[in-house]
């Protein structure tokens, strides 16, 4: 009887035993299959407002305007993920999500998932093609595979994809579970738009711009840039907290000087150069262009929160690059728009007055509410409701 009750007494414990040994070599399995993977993340991508006359982000349609990407990326449009949504060009937001691509890295081939949430916000475009797209995006399951021959998509014609190919990142393989071929690329890209409260303030006062800090954690780098008639201007701020004002830059600068510096804050905050390059060249026809905006690193537990990602194997180094860009409309921009929308009324000119309004893109609607707040001829307000309304003023 004694030993039959040490023997009882003995299975609780050798059960334990068991258990622990069972779980540390699991656990040794996992950290053997990471070293072994060694699986690293990078993602780049933009969030792009416009301020309004107090500072805080405008709503308008970011995606009001000729597109961009090649026609192989797939879309909200195409009724993919049966979504079955109105034109993108209707969809009103706040923040534009533009092009966040995530790269990986790894020693050998890894099966890895990802999914990003997004939840005030909508996927509108993506590549390679995915499982689930709603309030987010998921890839499901697909290869990593470095070294292999990429068999990538082309197009030739322009547009801000194909440079953020140029890393040394691993192709991504991405299959379907109904069927469609495989689809490769050098990482996942995915777009969207969204209304969420952005970290930065931004309002401009007379010839000073007003920077405030909305959040508990320092912006670690922040450029205001102009472009007024071909002149190039900058200043920067490091480890911004609290609030500032800043004169309009003045304009002796030129575009390779804040490149260089956007270059310096990009890798600082921990994408590779290659990387730093890529996101530059993509966004260098526009970021560079007429106007003044500000650029800020934005801090990693905004991204974060904004857009909640889950990789499975977990990556041995996550990074996550996203740059605020702020546009601010100056008195010359509403000063401009604002004659010309003035000047409709002869149909000899109206469509001249009309390129003169849409030069700036999908910026011009923003620009007309801007002018719509302080307008007090009726007549006009009229004009300004139409051509933000259907972009097009009755005769």
């Amino acid at each position: 009887m004694r030993a039959l009750r040490i023997t009882i007494a003995c299975i609780p414990v050798l059960a334990v035993v068991m258990f622990i040994g069972v779980e540390l070599s699991a656990r040794h399995a996992r950290t053997r299959t990471n070293a072994e993977n060694n699986l690293i993340t990078h993602e780049w991508g933009t969030f792009t407002s416009i301020a309004g006359k107090d500072g805080i982000a405008l709503e308008w349609r970011p995606l009001n305007g000729p597109p961009d990407l090649p026609s192989f990326v797939h879309t909200i449009q195409s009724g993919d993920a049966g979504l079955r949504n109105a034109p993108k060009a209707s969809l009103s937001a706040v923040v534009r999500m533009e092009t966040p691509v995530i790269y990986f890295y790894s020693n050998n081939e890894v099966d890895v998932s990802v999914k990003v949430d997004f939840p005030k916000g909508k996927i509108t475009e993506w590549y390679p093609q995915a499982r689930l797209v709603k309030s987010g995006i998921d890839w499901g399951r697909f290869k990593v595979m470095p070294g292999a021959s990429l068999n990538l998509p082309a197009e030739y014609s322009a547009s801000h994809y194909s440079a953020a190919r140029e890393t040394d990142s691993a192709p991504v393989q991405v299959c379907s579970t109904d069927g469609k071929p495989a689809q490769q690329e050098k990482f996942l890209f995915y777009r969207g738009v969204g209304t969420f409260d952005l970290p930065l303030s931004v309002k401009l006062a007379g010839n000073k711009i007003l920077l405030k800090n909305l959040s508990k954690n320092e912006i670690a780098h922040l450029i205001v840039f102009e472009n007024r008639g071909g002149k190039i201007g900058y200043r920067v701020l490091d480890a911004f907290t609290g609030e500032t004002t800043s004169e309009r830059p003045i304009l002796d600068g030129n575009v390779d000087l804040v490149i260089s510096d956007l270059k310096q804050a990009l890798v600082f905050s921990g994408l590779y150069e290659k990387e730093a390059d890529a996101m530059l060249k993509t966004w260098r026809d526009s970021w560079f262009e007429e106007g003044l905006r500000v650029f800020y690193v934005l801090p990693r537990e905004t991204t974060d929160t904004v857009l909640p990602i889950n990789i499975d194997p977990k990556p041995a180094q996550l990074v996550r690059v996203l740059v605020g860009r702020a546009e601010v409309i100056t008195p010359e921009m509403e000063k401009s728009v604002q004659q010309q929308v003035g000047m409709l009324s002869d149909p000899r000119t109206r469509d001249e007055r009309m390129r003169a309004i849409r030069k700036y893109g999908r910026f011009s609607e923003p620009i007309l509410k801007h002018i719509l707040v302080g307008e007090k001829d009726p007549v006009v307000r009229e004009r300004l409701r139409q051509l933000i309304d259907t972009g097009k003023v009755g005769s």
